[in-house]
């Protein structure tokens, strides 16, 4: 068990157990999700925001054809320069 106190800016100190737990850096941000039978719950921002980009993406390389680094730096030339790989 962990506890914090509320400061009277509503600033609390994430104890440094449940920071490593979190992988929480300072800069990261903390999202606080409330389940349906009212239980909140902490997260790190960052890497739920990674999670739900590599889900975005998933197969979509295998759509492109995107095989290694090269195929990903033919796409990123194709987008800067407007010139597709030979």
């Amino acid at each position: 068990m962990n506890l914090a106190k509320i400061s009277a800016n509503g600033q609390i100190t994430v104890p440094i157990e449940i920071r490593r737990q979190l992988n929480a850096k300072a800069g990261d941000k903390i999202l606080f999700l409330q389940k349906p039978d009212g239980e909140i719950t902490l997260h790190n921002a960052s890497e739920q925001a990674i999670y739900k980009a590599q889900k975005a993406f998933d197969g979509l390389a295998d759509q492109l054809g995107v095989k290694d680094d090269e195929d990903v730096q033919a796409l990123v030339d194709e987008v800067r320069y407007g010139r597709k790989k030979a």
